[in-house]
């Protein structure tokens, strides 16, 4: 399947604005609506490009680790079954370096942290060795990349009609405990980040009336993040490399400020470890590998490439199994929530 301009042109207008209405990109994009909605269906149904919703978290208690694994040539199927089949992990990736496994793990907090993951990563067998890096600042995930392939006026179209029930974007300040009713919409959002109230109702056996207040609610509240994500290997960019990386102390900010300005970069953040930054791009080619290595030392001053890591194949992004083209599976791994009542 080749993806047309227009139709990434749509999926560029979802990345920025995932829950944007039809009426609203067709004034952008200059199409129809119903031709808008249909093309995305047939997108989504392809496994080519879909909209999640993942919990982000009290920013000042969450923890983000990058965890290296090893495990026994003959048991890294089943090892990655079952690091896969964890809501924690987020992001299982297979490397080609003399790291098996790349994992990326998101809890509510470090004592989660060491209590669900690492506690279970230790009765998995097959699984050898594991190296743990904390994040201690993100300064930019993947949620934020784009195709880049609208114009400038358009990209400030989407964000002029955009507003948070849109984007999924609230006010950090906006943040709250919700109640277990609000918080069984989370799995089904994760499943579909466009889904109606309408659509909840129907799966959840609720009023669509009082679906649409706690849809709402849960999107103001900002303990969620929408993305619209495509399928790596048409995207373009159908590389991914992560560098370990030290940058001086003090240094950190005008580090991800220039890293920003790089396209290709997925993710920046600042980590334990031996080395105390982390950068994860996607490339056309992997002789892009040197180009941005070059670029980097370039754009930082002081940068120091510690270790480079291609990644072969991604088994699962962000909750969504995929197949081995990339594309999305329908799986989704979710953390299980209670049904709640309808208060």
């Amino acid at each position: 399947m080749d993806l047309s301009e227009d139709d990434l042109a749509l999926i560029n207008v979802l990345q920025i604005a995932p829950r944007l209405s039809w009426a609203d990109a067709a004034e952008v994009l200059g199409v129809h609506a119903t031709t808008l909605a249909a093309r995305w269906e047939r997108l989504r149904s392809a496994g080519v490009s879909w909209i999640t919703a993942h919990l982000i978290g009290d920013p000042h208690q969450m923890c983000l680790a990058f965890v290296a694994v090893d495990c026994a040539m003959n048991r890294r199927e089943a090892v990655t079954a079952r690091l896969a089949a964890m809501p924690e992990v987020v992001t299982v990736e297979e490397a080609a370096s003399h790291r098996d496994l790349m994992l990326t793990v998101i809890t509510a907090s470090l004592d989660d942290f060491s209590t669900k993951v690492v506690a279970r990563l230790k009765d998995i067998d097959g699984l050898v060795k594991y190296q743990t890096a904390l994040c201690t600042r993100l300064h930019a995930s993947g949620g934020a990349w784009r195709l880049n392939v609208l114009s400038r006026a358009q990209r400030a179209a989407v964000r002029a009609l955009a507003g948070p029930a849109a984007t999924g974007v609230a006010r950090a300040a906006a943040r709250e405990q919700l109640p277990a009713s609000h918080l069984a919409l989370l799995p089904l959002l994760a499943r579909d980040g466009r889904a109606t109230a309408a659509d909840i109702a129907r799966a959840l056996g609720r009023h669509p009336a009082t679906v649409q207040r706690q849809l709402n609610r849960v999107i103001a509240s900002g303990i969620l993040s929408f993305r619209c994500e495509v399928a790596q290997k048409f995207s373009a960019f159908p590389v991914t490399c992560q560098w370990f990386v030290n940058v001086p102390a003090g240094q950190h900010e005008a580090a991800a400020a220039e890293l920003k300005t790089i396209r290709n970069v997925r993710l920046s953040a600042s980590t334990t470890g031996p080395a105390n930054f982390v950068i994860i791009m996607w490339l056309q080619s992997l002789a892009d590998v040197m180009r941005m290595e070059l670029e980097l030392q370039q754009k930082v001053p002081g940068i120091v490439l510690v270790e480079s890591v291609v990644m072969l194949s991604t088994v699962k992004r962000v909750g969504w199994m995929l197949d081995p083209d990339s594309r999305a599976s329908g799986a989704v791994v979710v953390p299980a929530q209670g049904p709640g009542d309808d208060d």
